[in-house]
């Protein structure tokens, strides 16, 4: 959704009286929460199957230097002149 949706969605939000405003919002959390559980099943799949390739997991410092790597290369990315 573009910036104008956006806008024209927080505009029919706002047209709305609270108590269904609580309901848009529960909804938003239970789709939030669906696409939570959709992405944890889908690493979960592919978690077993590194698993059972033998490769090694990871420690907890090599998950973080990766992290650091690829927020370092977004950085790069968003940089003027980049």
């Amino acid at each position: 959704m573009n910036a104008q949706g956006v806008e024209a969605l927080i505009e029919k939000l706002k047209a709305l009286p609270p108590a269904r405003r609580a309901e848009v919002a529960d909804f938003v959390d239970f789709l939030a929460s669906k696409e939570r559980s959709e992405a944890l099943k889908d690493f979960l799949a592919v978690a077993d199957q590194v698993a059972q390739a033998g490769v090694p997991a990871l420690s907890p410092e090599e998950i973080e230097a990766e992290i650091d790597a690829l927020r370092a290369e977004r950085r790069a990315r968003r940089a003027p002149g980049a």
